[in-house]
Formats: C-alpha cells, structure tokens, sequence
C-alpha cells in the first residue's frame, strides 16, 4: 500500500473555498504565443550591417567544412546530418562558437531515437559535449537543456544531468530548473513538473552574462528604499535560478500558437532569455539537435547567426516551414511599427 489517501466527499476543486483558480476566475493554462513580440523588432541599420558582415564571413567557414546547408537564410544555417560526424570537421576548419543551446533526445523511445543502455547513452553525450567544448570561445557558454529517465535498479525518474554533468569538460556554473504547469500526470508519485538546465561556461572567470538583458521588472516592491537608495536595480530584479515558463503544449482550446509538429519542443521565451544573457549580436549560436528550431528563430530574431544540425530531414523540412513564417511575421510586425513612426 502506497498510501493513506481518503477519498472526497465532495468535489474540492469545483469549491471556491478551496481553490482560488474558481475564487478568483483565473485560468491557470496560458498557451504559448507563436513568437514573442520582443524577437520581430529590428535593430538599428549600423548594428544591422556590422552582424550581416560577420555572418557572411562565419558562413564561408562553414560552407568550406561540411560544404552546402539544407537551407539557408541570412544568418540561419540548417544541415541535415548527424551532429557527431560534421562536428570534428566544424572544429577542424577553425569555426569559434560563442554559445551552444541544445536539447538532446532523452534515451526515452520517442519517435525520433532508439534507447540506448544507461552506460552508452552517457558515453554518447560525453563524445559531442567534448566536441562542442573544442568549438567554443573562451568566453563562450553552452546551455544543456535534460530531462529524466529510468536507470534500472537505482530510479524511475533520474534526471539526466546527475549522470552527464562531471563528463563535460566544461565549467558548470549553475543549474537552472524550469518550472512549467502542464505535464505528465502521476499517482503513485508526484507529477513531475519541471525539467533542467545546466549552464556551463568554458572559463569560469571570464564568460558573457548580459544580466541587465534579462532582468525581470515584475517587483514586489519597486520603491522600497534603504538608506535613501532604492534596493532594486531600476531595470528590474534577477530572474533567479527557478523559471517558470508555460510548455508547448497540444490539445483542444490549449494548443500553443507556437506549436510544430515535433514531439519535444521548448518554448521561444526559454531559449530567448538564454540567448540574450550569455551571447551578443552577431555571436554564433549552435544547437547540435535543432529539431523545430526554436533555438534558431530566437537566434535570429535576435540578430545572432544560428548553426543548425538535424539528423532527421521531416524535422528539417518542419524547420524551414517555420522559419519562414515567423520571416513574415517580423515582416509584418516592422512594418506596422514604421506606419505608427510616420503616424506620429
């Protein structure tokens, strides 16, 4: 027996007395936007022109490695391949990253893999973490989003990253839990609500972190003062290392506008808040496992170059479908932001 649970008499969550969602009228589900407004702004003409020179030469080193992508738009560059075998040569053209964003599969028999043993699955992650550490700048980052599986014998729900983080050569500075609201549900145990990120840098003393780019202006008490200056930078407070995010999620009336048809997406305003804090524009920005490309539509619509590696081309053909909608979006979005300017 698992527990002592006492069966109802009545129906607590339909009591406003018990639950504040019902006392208050608050839907607690917010879906996803299909892409944040901050990423279809445009950047001023000399920044703009400085980071298109810089992705025109990052490209040229790219193309002479691993030669012609599967699709390429100004400054966003997808290949079609596996992630272990076009790295080394990435590495050996001399190509600097400035920071990695990924989410590798999580060894759980989703479409889009095949279980490998605890042992091996560890000893592949280790193989293109090492990869990607080679790559990357000094003062570069790399963003390592896990979830969890079962380790037979020791746990159900064991978060991957206990297994993989002393494989990496890189520096972890910190973990990063995201919180989300929908999920998996449980009986037996707790439903697990949130996944991980692991932030690791290259050197520990020297590494890009644009706080001031992320801080969160929702504060308690934005006045409160000591000793006659106010306690709280005036852009707002540091998110923290607990993120509380909404999961891209499907179903009637609570699909995300933002969802594609991969099975394991993140959201947009996730990877946004990484790329902002630990890159710069016109910084090349990696995911090895692009799957959707969400690390590659906040890369760009942040005016930093994304390389993109997919293995499976449907995932790839998914990609370029979506790139090119949210093209028309910022298209569309500049463009009324230029009649409200002449309209002043």
């Amino acid at each position: 027996m698992l527990s002592d649970s006492v069966t109802p008499q009545r129906r607590l969550i339909q009591d406003a007395s018990h639950n504040l969602f019902v006392a208050n009228g608050v839907d607690p589900h917010k879906p996803t936007q299909m892409v944040p407004s901050s990423l279809l702004t445009s950047l001023p003409p000399d920044v703009n022109e400085r980071v298109e020179h810089a992705q025109q030469k990052t490209e040229q080193t790219i193309r002479a490695a691993i030669g012609t992508p599967f699709y390429s738009h100004k400054g966003f560059l997808l290949y079609c391949g596996d992630s272990c075998e076009l790295l080394p040569r990435l590495c050996a053209a001399g190509l600097n990253l400035d920071l990695t964003v990924t989410s590798p599969p999580y060894n759980i028999g989703k479409e889009y893999e095949q279980p490998l043993a605890v042992e091996r699955y560890v000893d592949w992650c280790s193989r293109w973490v090492n990869q990607i550490y080679a790559l990357t700048q000094p003062n570069g980052a790399f963003w390592l989003n896990m979830g969890y599986f079962a380790v037979p014998g020791k746990g159900l729900c064991v978060p991957i990253s206990y297994l993989i983080w002393s494989k990496s050569p890189f520096y972890l500075l910190q973990e990063i839990v995201w919180q989300y609201g929908a999920g998996v549900s449980a009986k037996t145990r707790f439903s697990p609500r949130n996944e991980k990120w692991l932030f690791y840098v290259k050197d520990q003393a020297r590494y890009t972190f644009n706080l001031d780019a992320v801080r969160d202006p929702n504060v308690k008490y934005p006045n409160q003062k000591k000793n006659g200056k106010y306690r709280c930078n005036p852009l707002g407070k540091n998110p923290g290392d607990v993120w509380s995010f909404p999961k891209v999620t499907t179903g009637t009336s609570r699909s995300s506008k933002e969802r594609t048809g991969h099975p394991a997406q993140f959201p947009l305003a996730v990877v946004e808040r990484i790329i902002k804090a630990s890159s710069n524009s016109g910084d090349l920005i990696l995911d090895p496992f692009a799957g959707s490309c969400s690390a590659g539509i906040a890369a760009v619509g942040l005016r930093r170059m994304f390389l993109g590696i997919e293995i499976r081309k449907d995932y790839c053909d998914l990609a370029v479908k979506r790139h090119s909608r949210f093209l028309e979006l910022q298209k569309t979005a500049q463009n009324e932001h230029l009649l409200f300017q002449l309209a002043e």
